[in-house]
């Protein structure tokens, strides 16, 4: 392959010599193609991010804490997706291949190809395929404190573009304006440094991120958006923290009626206030944590599914088979014939997976399950499939 000297060529491919070297970018701003990424390069997205995913639906990723920045290769093919999550780093995303929606809250934003979506740390999202062919995508994650913490009051301003996103932010960044393809290539450049082996790699980071961050606050100079709306968000987040916090502990046990009073508001101001935060409606979300938990349970304990219904809070085994079987793509029996091992390990452990959830007493006598071992067993659910993308809409 030629190499070019334009990602906004039609046809664009990154080697893996190219991972690790700028590149120029064209002065002209047609919409992008493909950008290949050889696969050597590319993490399958749900697998990566999926198990870290915990109660609240918040995903935490595990920097570097010397220099809390990365840049992934992302694939997503459609079959399974990343559950509605938020996080408290910032996201850049490009997608290199592929048509997909921004799922932000309860909006669905088209994402092309050589588009860019940025999202702040307030709102529940995800990527949803929309190709017959994988997505590929390009993503830059960061800390926001590695910004914030020189001080001042310009580099705080670098950041207003994650913090005004308030319910008709325009999240998606046209590949017609030039902006992602200048971006990509700092996010290539931010790759080729990590991790940073001295100071001098660690200020090539953060001046590389500093470029695309003032790249978006000229994108986003004449947005209306105000700080409050951050603030308004995130006291929003706090409100649920106790529901949250008891769904951890009690998930099989817990209604409609009894979130309403852990928040303290009425059934119908919590429908909607719990729709509006986080963009799924209360039992939508309940049941998906509910089938995440007992895909545990069914591939590393031989508890029976009558046992395992109940513990989850479903009124019978067959609806439990019957949500089960829409969420995952198979039944209860077939998940645990497929993922079950002999030594109840599950497949595919992931390391350093951050605690998820507490473990409970069966509330049919099961034996207890120590925190420590809910969470071994969640990491072995790496590559398995979780969720039928379906589901939200």
């Amino acid at each position: 392959m030629a190499k070019s000297n334009r990602l906004s060529a039609s046809n664009t491919d990154i080697e893996e010599s190219d991972l690790a070297r700028p590149r120029k970018v064209s002065r002209t701003h047609p919409r992008a193609g493909h950008v290949h990424v050889p696969k050597r390069s590319c993490k399958d997205h749900f697998s990566v991010i999926e198990p870290q995913i915990n109660a609240e639906g918040v995903h935490v990723y595990p920097f570097d804490v010397s220099c809390p920045v990365d840049v992934l290769f992302l694939t997503e093919n459609g079959r399974h997706s990343v559950r509605m999550n938020r996080h408290g780093y910032f996201e850049i995303l490009y997608l290199c291949s592929g048509s997909a929606n921004c799922h932000i809250q309860d909006r669905l934003l088209p994402f092309r190809e050589g588009d860019l979506a940025i999202v702040g740390s307030t709102l529940y999202h995800r990527v949803e395929c929309q190709s017959s062919t994988p997505l590929t995508i390009a993503a830059l994650f960061f800390e926001p404190d590695l910004i914030r913490c020189e001080g001042g009051r310009d580099n705080a301003e670098y950041l207003n573009p994650f913090l005004l996103q308030d319910s008709e932010f325009p999240h998606i960044v046209p590949a017609e304006t030039g902006i992602p393809n200048q971006v990509l290539e700092m996010m290539l450049r931010i790759r080729s440094e990590l991790p940073p082996l001295s100071p001098r790699g660690r200020l090539a980071i953060k001046t590389y991120l500093k470029m695309i961050l003032m790249l978006l606050v000229n994108r986003y100079a004449s947005y209306a958006g105000t700080v409050e709306t951050f603030q308004r968000q995130q006291r929003d987040l706090d409100l649920l923290l106790p529901l949250f916090r008891f769904l951890g502990d009690n998930c099989g046990k817990i209604q409609v009626r009894e979130a309403c009073r852990i928040v303290g508001m009425s059934e119908s101001n919590f429908t909607s206030f719990f729709k509006r935060v986080t963009g799924l409606s209360f039992m939508k979300y309940l049941n998906h944590y509910r089938v995440e938990r007992s895909q545990v349970l069914l591939a590393n304990t031989d508890e029976p599914m009558a046992s395992i219904s109940h513990e989850m809070g479903f009124c019978d085994q067959s609806y439990f088979g019957t949500v089960f079987r829409r969420l995952v793509g198979m039944t209860p029996a077939a998940y645990r014939k497929r993922y079950r091992t002999n030594d109840g390990s599950g497949r595919g452990q992931i390391g350093s997976t951050p605690p998820i959830w507490p473990a409970k007493t069966s509330l049919t006598g099961a034996p207890q399950r120590s925190t420590t071992e809910i969470n071994r067993q969640l990491a072995a659910l790496h590559g398995k499939p979780m969720i039928n993308q379906t589901y939200f809409y």
